[in-house]
Formats: C-alpha cells, structure tokens, sequence
C-alpha cells in the first residue's frame, strides 16, 4: 500500500487536477504497464522549459515503469489549435510541420527515457480516415456541447468567427486516444476539454476511460505571464548554459518555489518543504537553494560538467570582484509586454541611445547576468531583475516593472 501511495504522491506532484483519482488509482492496482499519453502540435521547432512540465511529468510515470507515448500532432497541426484563441488560427503547412517535428525528438529525449518512450504521428491513422469516417466521429459531438468551451463561448458571443474545422479540433484530439488505447492523457489546464473528449470518445467504442491528468501552465521570469517566446520571459531548453544559469538566477523568491515543484527531480516533496521551512527561518538562503536549481536545469540539457561551468562562470562575474558591490538596484518602469534591452540599457543609462545600445550589442560588449546579449531585439520582461554590463566597468542593477495604466 506504501507503495501505491508513494506512486500517488508522485504523480499528484503539481497537477491541477486528476479526473478521476479513484480510476487511477483501481488503474494502478491492475500491477501493469500504463500507456500514458501527451500529445503535441509541432507549431516551433524549439522547447522552453515551460513545455517541459508535461515531459517532467512523464518522466515520473516512467520512473515507476510505465510507457509513455510522445504525440507529435502533424495533422492537428495542419488543423490549428484553437484553444485560448480570439481568432482562426492559422494551420501549419506539410512542410511546416515537417520541419518543427524534425527537432523534437532530440530535444524531448535530453528529458524522456527513450526505452520507454513510443514516438508517434496522428497522421498514421488519420492519413487514412476516409470523409466518410470523419463525418461518423463528427457525428459524436455537438455544436452546443462545443461551444460551451469558453473561447469558442466568447468569439461566438462577440460574433467572431468560428471556423468549421475547429470543432473538428477537439475530436480529432480526442480520437488519438482510441487509436492509442490511452490509459491517461496528460495536458495544460487550458486543455482539459479537448481531454475529457477523448474519454467520451474511449467509452463510446468501449473503451475504459483515460483518466485526466492537468498540469499548470508555467509562468515565466516576469512571474506573471505563461511563458512564451513572443513575451521574452522563457528559458530555452537549447540555450546555451550560462544563459539558462542566468536566466534561472533572475527569478523571484517566491516563483523560485513554483519551478522547483514543477521542474525539480533532484528536490523530492519533503525536502521541498524543508528547505522551504530552512528559508522562512533564516537558516538557508534563497540564493543558495537557486543555485542548485540552475544547476540542475543546465545539467538535465548539457550535463553535469556544463552546469559546473556555469556556476563558475556566473560566480566569477555576478558574484565575484568584477561587478562592483555597492550597486544600488534601479527600478525602470517598462509597458506589460516587456521592452527591448537596447532602450533598457539607455533608460538605465548605460548608454546614451538606442541605436549606441545597438552598436554595443554588436560589439559584443552587452552582458545580461553575465552571459553576451546577441540580439538588439531581445525583448526583458517585467517583474524580474537584471545585472547590466556594457564594457568591462559599466554595471547596473535593474528592477522591471509595469507603467501605472
């Protein structure tokens, strides 16, 4: 029974919710494999570790034996998810999709086991859905039922519109399931009723039911926004280490926590609670505890001697004699969208304007905590905190936060 709950809590570990816990559970007495499933739109080519959530999550089921299957959604990706959306999304062309699909593989093995990972398409059995057949799974919904999702619910109120295929997108996701014989179905929680689809898809042909599992979507380094590369505020699992080190280092205290519990293999659950019981005294600083969290992230991606030089690396110009100590921090106020670094670096005035910050940029002169900016148009979020460098003796520390509206 130890054993049973010992899996629970594991499994339970930053979920949103689980749907249903006790099938899961009678699941996990049957003593067999579970096919555990995620799937995936190839709309980038690239990961940030907010994607990661649902591969760390995976992880987990392997690590108590069970066979995750990786989905890659070339042919929902041609359909275009529609969720949290205001208008059509665009679809992806064949050779889009193609092209995002070819980096996904390596980049979620550096976090799945690949012995107990099955890789797989949609387009393997919906490449040879016959019309006849979709029109028979579309059949299995209804418009009321469909729109009673909230985003479709808001565009259909506001008299947008709604393209035809998108409800198609639900179904299409959900029937991966009965292809797949799914036992559970992991996602975001702005996915949870594309997954309860496929649990009425499964009992519909006889099926037991997925159970559904959500996950958090994870905020970013502003800590307030899902992280995303359009806002600036991510951390790219194929970024360079010392960038990732750095980047982990600019968090806040308190979103420190959240990433542990979401991202963390190393912490389990009760010394998650002691060291945040550690930091609440006094006895542990946060600084510390977030030390080994960067390393961790460096080390899952590049490995362990690669985390050891970024540590070094940041210790040498973050923390040792090369940044002045007696820096003061400045908050700049910058619109909620973030702001590019080459008028940050002028509002801090490190330099005089953009396009000098743009020519630093260029000389490779511009430092964010420590790691070369390359891109003059690299945009920094709010809520996150930065040490500057243009040359080697212009420093300055920085506070991002939001203009007053």
């Amino acid at each position: 029974m130890s054993d049973l709950k010992d899996a629970l809590d594991l499994i339970g570990r930053g979920t949103e919710e689980v749907i249903k816990l006790d099938e899961l559970e009678a699941r996990l007495k049957l003593g067999r494999p579970l096919r555990i499933k995620a799937g995936f739109d190839p709309t980038a080519p690239d990961l940030h570790i907010g994607h990661t959530v649902l591969l760390n999550k995976m992880r987990q089921f392997q690590n108590l034996g069970h066979r995750v299957i990786f989905l890659i959604g070339d042919f929902t990706g041609m359909i275009g998810d529609p969720t949290g959306k205001n208008v059509t999304r665009k679809p992806l062309s064949v050779e889009d999709v193609a092209e995002n699909a070819k980096t996904y593989a390596d980049q979620v093995f550096k976090v799945l086991d690949r012995e107990q990972t099955e890789l797989r398409f949609n387009s393997e059995w919906f490449g040879k859905m016959t019309a006849a057949e979709m029109i028979k799974l579309a059949a299995k919904h209804t418009v009321a039922r469909m729109l009673e999702r909230d985003d479709f619910q808001k565009r259909f109120r506001g008299e947008m519109p709604i393209a035809i295929h998108e409800f198609l997108y639900p179904l299409v996701q959900g029937y991966d399931s009965v292809a797949l014989q799914a036992d559970v179905e992991l996602g975001g929680t702005d996915q949870k009723f594309n997954l309860l689809v496929g649990r009425q898809l499964q009992a519909d042909v006889g099926q037991a039911p997925q159970i559904v599992i959500t996950m958090p979507l994870l905020e970013g380094l502003d800590g307030v926004n899902k992280m995303s590369k359009s806002l600036g505020n991510y951390i790219g699992i194929n970024e360079a280490p010392n960038q990732i080190f750095g980047k982990t280092m600019s968090i806040s205290d308190d979103l420190m926590w959240r990433y542990f519990e979401l991202l963390s293999f190393r912490m389990s659950l009760s010394d998650l609670r002691e060291a945040r019981r550690a930091t609440e005294s006094g006895e542990r600083n946060p600084r510390d505890l977030k030390v080994e969290l960067a390393r961790e992230l460096v080390a899952r991606f590049h490995g362990e001697s690669a985390a050891e030089s970024a540590q070094a690396f940041w210790d040498q110009t973050v923390r040792g004699g090369a940044v002045p100590q007696d820096l003061v921090t400045r908050e700049l106020l910058i619109p909620a969208q973030g702001e590019t670094i080459s008028v940050i670096l002028k509002m801090a005035g490190l330099t005089s304007s953009s396009s000098e910050s743009a020519r630093k940029i260029a000389e490779r002169a511009v430092r964010i905590d420590g790691v070369v900016v390359e891109d003059r148009a690299a945009v920094l979020a709010i809520g996150s905190e930065y040490l500057l460098q243009v040359g080697k003796r212009s420093y300055c520390r920085v506070r991002l936060g939001p203009v007053a509206s």
